[in-house]
């Protein structure tokens, strides 16, 4: 009884610190529910809910001792049920085969691909020959060839002629899987076109594709009165555009650490609300008589709730700017109710918005990035509450210096981890970018904002011009600096959620145990540095080969592929053009040394219908179908299709196989059930 009611003291004692552990404990349920390699079913659904409904029990039970596992079982099945409601709440049919024809669909999105192409995103699709309930709900378009017959504008109905096809999965085993991505974005098909673009309807559509014309209006009219890159840059901090900006432009910005300023996140959204609550909390304070009467604080928040809640319909609201509202939103709000507004409370109430509204964001970049930047910011600070450091005159250097330290710290690794790369010489570059982007850009977007209804616009956008011609001279300088940027293989799949469950720790953990943080940190560090890239990769659609050798990556043609060739090459953290990885001794119709066992990649059916065999390899791939049965491992596009691609690994002298549907197993958004292991071939001569 004594040792319950210390236990009880002592939750009782740090109740408002476990309320911190909440988003994480959903996290980890969500993050279950996407590692799983089956779909859950009923039964499975059932199970959870009950689970959520005993933790809430438990944890109302008073009992001390059920207490902390009773919340932890409940919030952990809470994940797991939120992730799965929202996968089957989002589907929609996704496209079957290959399709070529008209298209015709609604202009909902214009962004660019890759490749740097305009891209269109339609909604209301029709599809030749195709029942409405097949026909995907979205599919997305790049724009290739003369497509100047009209200008897209978001409302418009269009028709083209298309290539489309289901969305791909993952490039190599493990990877990135695009088909996941695709499912919650109601994505059914992409694809392209090479013939005009055609207008059946001029723009129509409700209030919310309005604001999108809108938004696309004022990015035309910023990017004419303002220009070149730097107006480029302007629509994009102030619609989310990005489709102005040159690829040159986006490389250096990414070198420098700085692709941050590009999109509109939580760096942008707390500076503008920022500027607003400080220009109307103490421009009201300069009358003496309001200022007596009225509560100028939370006037300037509201005020700036308000402005928040209009740059994120302009900005289009997309899933990184709603992110970055619900987490401003969160600290106005708790000014509004006379509650401290940064606080590591607040960053938990809003990650826990976040994942409730959109559980699949937790696997994404934006999420990991803006959460781990905000949490070690407001953990540190709050440490250093009350402490001075130096004259006055120094401490806004100092506090500018310590965030853009602490922000690149904390988000280091997972961009390292998500992008293979390591800037630097970020920190200088957004100690020197960052303070003219609060105070010369944001201030100069809610002026030209405020003054345009007059037409004297202009000193915002003259301010907003040199602010960001200056964040671009800083990008395209520090990123011409030799040894700016460096390359880092992909990590295994623990790696992540071992910095996450350190880091978390650090910073919510209280007293001497948070150093036992540093295992976890040290552990996924150790495990990314003795990471094994495969020796053997191959493409979906048996189109290109990827061999390790002394000098890297080789493969097994120059063009094409391309995509897939680049990402193989990103994650062995050599990012070299396909060209040069081709000349390293590996060429199509030869055999090369994959590990123990030698591969063959034969493209085309009269190239495979002149191989004698297998060539004298042990693994013979090719893109087009074999009914030839060979003394060998035959991963042709039949296999191929219902493998995904495969990665091959040298383990004492054998080569393991595995593919991208074994590791992914049988999910909603893959179509299928997974696919049986491959054969794990011996050295050749054993």
């Amino acid at each position: 009884m004594f040792a319950q009611g210390r236990l009880a003291e002592a939750l009782q004692a740090r109740r408002g610190q476990l309320f911190l552990w909440a988003p994480v404990l959903l996290g980890l349920g969500i993050g279950l529910y996407f590692a799983l390699r089956w779909e859950p079913e009923t039964p499975h659904y059932l199970g959870l809910g009950l689970g959520v409904a005993l933790g809430v029990l438990g944890s109302r039970s008073g009992s001390a001792a059920l207490v902390l596992p009773a919340a932890g079982v409940g919030l952990v099945a809470a994940g797991l049920l939120l992730a799965g409601a929202r996968a089957h709440l989002v589907a929609e049919p996704v496209l079957g085969f290959r399709y070529y024809g008209p298209v015709e669909g609604r202009i909902v999105e214009i962004d660019r691909s890759a490749s740097d192409a305009v891209r269109l995103t339609l909604d209301r699709v029709v599809l030749e020959r195709m029942s409405p309930a097949r026909t995907p709900a979205r599919v997305r378009v790049s724009l290739h060839g003369r497509q100047d017959w009209i200008v897209p504008r978001p409302g418009q109905t269009v028709v083209l002629t298309g290539h489309l096809s289901p969305p791909s999965g993952p490039v190599e085993p493990g990877g990135f899987d695009f088909r996941r991505m695709a499912w919650f974005d109601r994505l059914g098909a992409v694809g392209y076109t090479r013939t005009p673009v055609l207008l059946l309807e001029p723009a129509r559509g409700g209030a919310e594709l309005w604001m999108a014309r809108q938004r696309m209006a004022l990015s035309v009219a910023v990017r004419e009165r303002i220009g070149g890159e730097a107006g480029a840059f302007a629509a994009a901090v102030s619609t989310g555009d990005r489709s102005a900006m040159p690829a040159g432009t986006l490389d250096a910005l990414r070198s420098a650490n700085l692709a941050h300023l590009l999109a509109i996140s939580g760096l942008h959204m707390g500076l503008l609300t920022g500027f607003v609550f400080a220009l109307v909390r103490y421009g009201l304070a300069l009358w003496p008589w309001l200022a007596l009467r009225l509560d100028t604080k939370k006037i300037g928040a509201a005020a700036a709730l308000a402005a928040g809640a209009a740059y994120l319909a302009l900005s289009g609201g997309n899933v990184a700017t709603e992110r970055a509202f619900i987490m401003v939103g969160v600290m106005l709000v708790a000014v509004l109710a006379d509650r401290r507004a940064v606080t590591l409370r607040s960053v938990a109430v809003a990650a826990v918005v976040v994942l409730v509204r959109r559980p699949e964001e937790l696997t994404g970049p934006g999420f990991q990035m803006s959460f781990a930047a905000t949490t070690a910011l407001v953990a540190v600070f709050a440490a250093l509450r009350g402490r001075t450091f130096g004259p006055r005159v120094l401490r806004a250097v100092a506090a500018v210096v310590l965030s853009s330290f602490v922000a690149g710290l904390a988000t280091a690794p997972i961009a390292a981890a998500h992008f293979n790369q390591i800037s630097h010489y970020g920190l200088v570059a957004n100690v020197l970018s960052v303070p003219v982007m609060g105070s010369v850009v944001m201030p100069g977007a809610v002026l030209a904002a405020c003054l345009a209804p007059v037409g004297l616009e202009g000193a915002g956008l003259w301010a907003m011009e040199a602010g960001l011609a200056w964040i671009l001279r800083v990008a395209h300088t520090v990123s011409g600096w030799d040894g700016a940027l460096s390359h880092v293989p992909t990590p295994g799949p623990a790696v992540l959620p071992l910095l996450a469950i350190g880091g978390l720790w650090v910073a919510l953990a209280r007293g001497p145990g948070r150093i036992a943080g540093a295992l976890p940190l040290t552990a996924a560090f150790g495990l990314w540095a003795a990471a094994e890239r495969p020796a053997l990769l191959i493409a979906e659609g048996g189109g290109l080969v990827g061999v390790m050798t002394a000098e890297g990556r080789g493969l097994s043609k120059p063009r094409g592929d391309g995509f897939a060739a680049g990402v193989w090459l990103e994650n062995d953290g050599t990012p070299v053009a396909q060209e040069i990885a081709y000349d390293r001794g590996v060429t199509k119709g030869a055999i090369a040394s994959a590990g123990p066992v030698s591969v063959i990649h034969v493209t085309g059916k009269r190239a495979l219908e002149g191989l004698a065999g297998c060539g004298g390899a042990g693994i013979v791939v090719t893109n087009v179908e074999s009914g030839t049965e060979r003394p060998c491992l035959v991963l042709d596009v039949s296999r191929l299709r219902e493998t995904g691609s495969v990665a091959g690994y040298a383990d004492e002298g054998r080569l393991v196989l595995r593919s991208a549907s074994e590791l992914t197993g049988a999910r909603l958004w893959t179509r299928g059930a997974a696919a049986q292991a491959l054969p794990a071939l011996p050295a050749e001569g054993q």
